[in-house]
């Protein structure tokens, strides 16, 4: 390492300790004091025996209740699931702060059961509700208001009804649910925690060493880039293991249900059909030549390199300082962003910084990701990231509030039809990043600073669009190819570098110690098929955005309304005040046009500043 590399590997460390050392982290006092308050034995209690009362008083007599009836049942069907809600989330909070602690595990495993026990009790209501007939139902609703405030519910719940397997079969699911899938994740979670990366005499955890892959240094890149291969390639087996358990847990389960795809059922839990999903995976990988493949063909060239590298996929720009920001810097940045757009939505947002709702501090155990858990409608959201200085931290920041404003406004609706579907939930998240973008693009005082930042606002876009789709494509023939046998872990690291090799092109070379990349990304294990909802609500965004540029008079109002509406709206009604529709290929082709117009404007630049010739960073 030359003298100017030990510079600026020591001026990377020194920014990323100073962007650390504000970042905050949460107080979950709001939901209980800690593990030993007393709350939560008397709330898991409460909830415990109205659970029973419920179940006592209705089980098996449900089509007997008039629409009063059904109207209250449910009500107090929702205040059980608050009870529990509340608590679990608070054992999942904080389980995410610190999965090394054994203690903490086993507190969150123990409210995983008791919350599972409880429910049980109460898994007669959905099932019997699918079991009235149409017509009776709407007979019910039609005489009583209360019951007809339950219809977005209902319908969500109804959904499922050709896929509802018999009372006995769907209890064992559940019952059997924390040994099975849970345990399974839960493995995943902790063990993913537990990784140390070896580098330059330091142990890393993920959030420390997946950090590196953005550093200046091309060398710091490169050893990063190495030690996560050889810790990932150590684990291989087990994630393999939890892979091939989890992927043929979901057949088996499908197969009972009927659903014709593996991502079918993920379609039906979104609200939005088939056809619309295979929609947008089609119109981006067919525009994967025109977006990923052209831009880093680009980013090669600015690079001055022949090829990229994996590792220098998300790697600063020649003309990039790297600075570092701070955390204060960055709450001003993400406050001042939305002020300009929605003094109210920047009210609930600065309440995340006062009130200590946010978890930003890099931190050994730490979940290495980035979250906004919505807890419950009489709580608050809470919101998990590991805050390191970077212009994508400050963009993450941005995201991740945009579901906190989401769920903060949605929760007047109660806890059943609060929550929205993935789709659509990336909504307000996605929409936030734009308007932080936008703020600092205005700011930029050079156009180098501007090719900076365009440059990398394509690559988030491309991050959430082109990238989450080939997740998704890996998903999609893992699971098929799982239905005929296990999968290897070689066969799973093929699986991985076709996907990779079409989706991000001919710029990059494709080594072999790529291939175990596949097995860090936990939403594959979380939520099958959850990936694409990014790229559903990038391109919507994109739409929406277009649109309040060009008029901005009357749109804040149409958008709150929007977000307040949760779950009680598909996709369709949501849009429709905007002039939008989904189901519309043009819609899909519309918002990858706004990334394709970016690319198109930094190769412009590029041209108009000579750049391209600078070399690469050694």
């Amino acid at each position: 390492m030359t003298k100017d590399q030990r510079f600026q590997a020591a001026a990377d460390l020194a920014g990323a300790a100073a962007a650390e050392a504000t970042a905050p982290r949460w107080n979950l006092a709001d939901l209980f004091a800690g593990f030993d308050d007393p709350a939560i034995e008397a709330t898991l209690e409460a909830a415990a025996g109205e659970a029973k009362a419920i179940a006592e008083a209705h089980a098996g007599r449900l089509e007997e209740l008039d629409g009063q009836g059904l109207a209250t049942l449910i009500e107090r069907y929702e205040v059980v699931q608050e009870q529990l809600g509340r608590v679990y989330a608070f054992a999942s909070l904080s389980h995410a702060g610190n999965r090394d602690d054994a203690g903490v595990g086993r507190f969150f495993q123990g409210v995983q059961e008791r919350v599972n026990a409880i429910n049980t009790d109460l898994l007669f209501v959905t099932l019997e509700l699918n079991r009235i007939d149409d017509a009776v139902l709407e007979e019910r609703i039609a005489a009583s208001p209360e019951l007809a405030r339950f219809r977005p519910w209902l319908a969500n719940v109804r959904a499922f009804r050709p896929h509802q397997l018999s009372d006995e079969i769907e209890k064992v699911l559940h019952e059997r649910s924390v040994t099975g899938r849970s345990a399974w994740v839960r493995l995943f979670d902790e063990s993913m925690a537990a990784l140390r990366f070896p580098f330059r005499g330091e142990e890393l955890t993920s959030a420390g060493i997946f950090d590196k892959l953005s550093a200046k240094d091309r060398a710091v890149r490169r050893d990063a880039a190495t030690a996560i291969s050889e810790v990932l390639a150590k684990n291989l087996r087990l994630c393999a293991r939890i892979t091939n358990t989890l992927v043929k847990d979901k057949a088996i389960e499908d197969g009972w249900r009927h659903f014709a795809r593996p991502i079918s059922s993920r379609n039906l839990a979104n609200q939005v059909e088939d056809e619309v999903v295979d929609a947008l995976i089609s119109a981006v990988r067919d525009a994967y030549p025109r977006l990923s493949h052209r831009y880093y063909a680009l980013k090669a060239r600015w690079m001055g390199l022949d090829k990229l590298e994996f590792w220098d996929r998300n790697a600063p720009l020649p003309e990039d300082s790297d600075q570092r920001r701070s955390w204060d810097d960055a709450k001003v940045i993400v406050l001042d962003a939305y002020r300009s757009f929605s003094p109210r939505l920047a009210g609930i947002v600065d309440s995340f910084f006062e009130k200590s709702w946010i978890d930003a501090e890099v931190r050994p155990g730490k979940d290495s990701g980035a979250f906004c858990h919505p807890v419950v409608p009489s709580v608050h959201p809470y919101v998990l990231m590991n805050f390191q200085g970077r212009a994508r931290d400050v963009m993450t920041l941005a995201h991740e509030l945009g579901h906190g404003v989401h769920q903060t406004l949605a929760a007047d609706q109660g806890l059943l039809m609060s929550g929205t579907p993935l789709t659509l939930a990336e909504t307000a998240s996605v929409f936030a990043e734009q308007l932080t973008f936008r703020a600092l693009l205005a700011q930029a005082k050079s156009p180098v600073e501007r090719r900076v930042l365009l440059a990398g606002k394509v690559e988030d876009m491309l991050n959430t669009v082109v990238r989450q789709i080939a997740f998704c494509e890996f998903e999609r023939r893992v699971h098929d190819a799982r239905r005929k046998a296990e999968l290897t872990p070689d066969e799973l690291g093929d699986i991985w570098m076709e996907v990779q090799k079409e989706s991000l092109g001919p710029a990059f070379t494709y080594p072999e110690e790529y291939r175990a990349y596949w097995s860090y990304i936990p939403h594959f294990v979380h939520v099958p098929f959850y990936v694409y909802a990014y790229a559903f609500g990038d391109c919507l965004v994109n739409a929406l955005y277009a649109l309040y540029a060009k008029a901005p008079e009357g749109f804040e109002p149409r958008y709150v309304e929007m977000l307040r509406a949760g779950g009680t709206l598909r996709h369709k009604e949501l849009l429709a005040p905007f002039g939008l529709d989904a189901s519309d290929p043009a819609f899909w082709q519309g918002g990858l046009a706004i990334i394709e117009g970016f690319i198109a404007e930094l190769e412009q630049e590029l041209d108009a500043a000579g750049a391209g010739t600078a070399g690469a960073t050694a």
